[in-house]
């Protein structure tokens, strides 16, 4: 069995669902397991539906009615009877929103949010599945969430693998072309879990790993793993070939192609990656399998915008040792801090961080009482592989460097904008 990925941007509207269709009838469909994302920009906007509901906001009808707006627009687009089954089903799940909604007792925002914002992977994979039937095109709508176990870490969800082995093992059917969702899987009180944003790479990876899958395809609007993102870097070079090894270092500093807890389950069965394009099914893309750790080699560029960098200094000018760096450390885990470089003197210690959950001001309040606090906002953290000095200059042209770290493979460094 293959298993193909398409994301958000595959399906943002009705010729991206029709495109995707072509795909799978170019590179074939049968024996294949596709997991799709929520479409274009919908888990943005159900987010906005959450703080809405948390600020109980006159804007909550409307925010709803904007994420219907966009999926009634599509189905309008490709279903010519309006009597078809596939509109009562998208507004079933609409129905279940609002339910939730109105009958909610929990003020934990990490569950509502997962119980909402899970709503645009079921609402995409019914509305891809009722088309592909309607073209002739037969298939099965898995729910993942009877497959894929987790606990109830809600937002970032741990998966069970025992349990969840178990489940896709005796429940999906081979031979035939399977839809499910990803981002997504449940706790054991069946409430909804997600896997942490861009979790649908892991999806994938899960559904591969159980059923011992021929390949994986991460299908996106690019032709492959670039060495760079296009969107921050010019002249970018397209990866033929990229070991486990060399993508897990990549994945581990934050390239964006491939989410970073993808590669495991995959190279501990030598299970191979494929990204590709949907835009040019045919063509060859990047193989992240074994072999040589990257053809071409070239330097490969990865940046984090919006970072924090937090400095803390010793009050009496003693030194910073094993003791303080484990309360720090665990400080940071408590207060939900992603860790992206570290670095220490005798009397210092600096740590680049990701605030996702806005922990910052209660941290600091924390660690103020046994350390001297400074701190950089909206900094952006630059990873180099394979780096140079022509690769380094072109980083910091215009920028002030406020940390540099360097290993034999590696550069690091945090700067701000002058």
């Amino acid at each position: 069995m293959r298993v193909f990925k398409f994301g958000g941007a595959s399906v943002k509207d009705a010729d991206g669902i029709k495109n995707v269709y072509d795909v799978l009838q170019k590179v074939g469909h049968e024996d294949v397991l596709v997991v799709i994302s929520a479409m274009g920009k919908t888990t943005n906007a159900m987010e906005v539906v959450v703080k809405n509901y948390f600020d109980k906001s006159p804007e909550l009808k409307s925010s709803i009615q904007d994420v219907k707006k966009y999926h009634n627009q599509i189905l309008l687009d490709l279903f010519d009877d309006e009597n078809h089954a596939v509109f009562a089903a998208i507004n079933n799940l609409f129905g279940d929103l609002e339910y939730f909604l109105e009958h909610n007792k929990s003020p934990n925002y990490n569950f509502v949010y997962d119980q909402i914002v899970s709503m645009g992977e079921l609402i995409s994979t019914t509305l891809v599945s009722h088309y592909f039937n309607h073209r002739g095109l037969k298939n099965q709508w898995v729910d993942v969430r009877d497959f894929i176990k987790t606990d109830n870490t809600y937002r970032d969800a741990v998966v069970n693998w025992e349990q969840t082995q178990q489940n896709i093992k005796k429940g999906i059917k081979k031979k035939i072309l399977n839809i499910t969702q990803g981002f997504l899987g449940s706790d054991e009180n069946s409430f909804t879990t997600t896997l942490g944003r861009e979790g649908s790479d892991y999806s994938a990876a899960i559904f591969a790993y159980c059923l011992n899958a021929e390949s994986v395809t991460i299908w996106k609007d690019v032709p492959g793993v670039l060495n760079a993102d296009p969107r921050y870097f010019d002249n970018t070079v397209l990866l033929n070939q990229i070991s486990y090894r060399e993508a897990i270092e990549l994945a581990f500093y934050g390239a964006s192609v491939i989410h970073p807890k993808t590669l495991q389950p995959l190279q501990r069965k030598e299970i191979p990656l494929y990204v590709k394009s949907f835009i040019n099914p045919l063509l060859p893309g990047t193989s992240v399998s074994k072999g040589s750790d990257l053809e071409p080699q070239t330097s490969c560029f990865i940046v984090k915008k919006g970072q924090l960098l937090i400095s803390l200094s010793s009050l009496d000018f003693s030194f910073i040792m094993e003791e303080n760096i484990s309360e720090i450390f665990s400080l940071l885990h408590k207060y939900k801090m992603k860790v992206h470089l570290i670095q220490n003197s005798a009397i210092s210690f600096s740590v680049c961080v990701d605030d996702k959950f806005n922990n910052f001001n209660e941290l600091k309040t924390i660690l103020s009482k046994k350390f001297k606090v400074t701190y950089n906002e909206d900094v952006s953290l630059y990873t180099i592989r394979h780096f140079d000095d022509r690769s380094a200059d072109a980083v910091t042209e215009n920028k002030e460097v406020l940390v540099r770290q360097l290993s034999r493979e590696t550069l690091q460094l945090v700067t701000q904008n002058l």
